[in-house]
């Protein structure tokens, strides 16, 4: 399947060079937003502006009202005198490293902008040959492996008055920067995540990735918040996986200094026994102490999936740990017994996402809704190594940033 990108505010144009693809998903966009998207079936064939057009007339889930495109414009910027730290993970990925840097390079800002490379295996000595086309970029060792071992080092040596979080693997376009910290400047907004969107599908395992969860790592094309104020009235728990990922998020640096919120769970997240998890229990504890959260589409990352079906298990084996295990964390920690909720109705979300495989409404193995059952079935094992490794790897303290404190706290 190829990816490709149309924006609506030009005229339409064919889309050629589609002789190697059975299929193409058209990701649309209006003045630079994602609106949505749509499949069609070239059999190998170029897309002529004829097809196009029809194609895009009769999906669905497109919202062409004036009311909507209105609310896809994109917000005021943020004031050029606050300044971003972008924190990048990395842990043997030397290419995918080498593109995320490179577009980073073509941010349309004017603001000071500080990249942070954090190299997870620095016995490797495969991340500082890519950093020496990059002379602006600090590199930080981190030996202790996790992805939130690694941002929490990537904070601790950060300057900026807003901090972003992306993946190695993820690539952003020239406008994304900017689109993503403007909802900061919102009254009591804490923290924005970006949508998301698959650099290639080249794949089976990159296709059935984005099926898994109804839409891989996109979480849709409508901006929407999360109040923090209405948690403690919520009967069920909240659904932080809704607000996105770690691979695209922006934050007021003082939120990790926040009596009531910290640094990254680091006995979540990639690198230790519990493989997921970590951004949805900062998220929660962010909503907890009373902020608010935005998830924009305006400010997405395209995110290059697991190439091979081993990887994509893994990861999905991962990210069911990482549900439960947030899910148990805000049960001993905040005694949210929401989360008992939320654990104990799961068999009836398997039940319904087996009955429409059967039913051949979900193209997705039962292979791979096993693997998320099993994922789930070990969280708490899981977590009891995650809390071990912790004792051998200690925990980082909460490191002191000095700068003003945003306005907003």
């Amino acid at each position: 399947m190829a990816v490709r990108m149309v924006e609506l505010a030009q005229e339409l144009f064919p889309l050629e060079d589609l002789a190697l693809y059975w299929s193409v998903r058209i990701f649309l966009t209006w003045h630079d937003v994602p609106i949505g998207s749509l499949d069609i079936a070239n059999a190998y064939q170029s897309v002529s502006v004829e097809t196009l057009a029809k194609e895009i007339a009769k999906a669905p889930d497109l919202d062409f009202s004036h009311e909507h495109l209105l609310k896809c414009l994109p917000p005021e910027r943020m004031p050029e005198h606050l300044s971003v730290s972008v924190i990048i993970p990395t842990c043997n990925r030397p290419e995918d490293l080498r593109r995320c840097l490179e577009n980073l390079d073509r941010q349309r800002t004017d603001r000071f902008v500080e990249v942070i490379v954090v190299d997870n295996s620095p016995g490797s000595g495969l991340t500082p040959p890519v950093l020496e086309k990059f002379p602006n970029v600090k590199l930080v060792n981190e030996w202790r492996p996790g992805a939130s071992y690694a941002r929490n080092a990537g904070i601790k040596y950060s300057q900026g008055d807003i901090i972003i979080t992306i993946d190695d693997d993820v690539t952003p376009p020239p406008h994304w920067l900017e689109q993503l910290i403007s909802p900061l400047m919102q009254e009591n907004v804490m923290a924005v995540t970006g949508n998301i969107l698959p650099l290639e599908l080249e794949t089976p395992a990159q296709q059935l990735f984005e099926i898994y969860g109804m839409g891989g790592l996109c979480r849709g094309f409508c901006l929407f918040k999360m109040d923090g104020s209405q948690l403690p009235k919520s009967r069920v728990a909240i659904p932080v996986w809704e607000l996105g990922a770690s691979a695209n998020a922006a934050f007021w640096a003082k939120i990790f200094q926040h009596p009531e919120i910290g640094l990254w769970e680091e006995r979540l997240g990639a690198g230790v026994p519990v493989g997921g998890g970590e951004d949805l229990f900062l998220f929660y504890k962010i909503l907890r102490a009373g902020f608010t959260h935005v998830y924009t589409p305006n400010a997405y990352v395209w995110h290059k999936h697991r190439r091979d079906m081993a990887s994509l298990r893994r990861q999905i084996y991962g990210y069911s740990q990482g549900i439960i295990a947030h899910h148990i964390m805000t049960l001993r920690y905040y005694a949210d017994w929401r989360a008992i909720v939320a654990i104990a109705t799961m068999p009836i979300y398997y039940y319904k996402r087996a009955r429409w495989q059967m039913m051949g409404k979900l193209r997705y193995p039962i292979s791979l809704l096993l693997q998320e059952v099993l994922g789930h079935f070990m969280a708490a094992w899981g977590l009891l190594k995650s809390y071990q490794h912790g004792k051998s790897q200690p925990l980082s303290p909460c490191p002191t940033i000095q700068q003003d404190s945003p306005k907003h706290l």
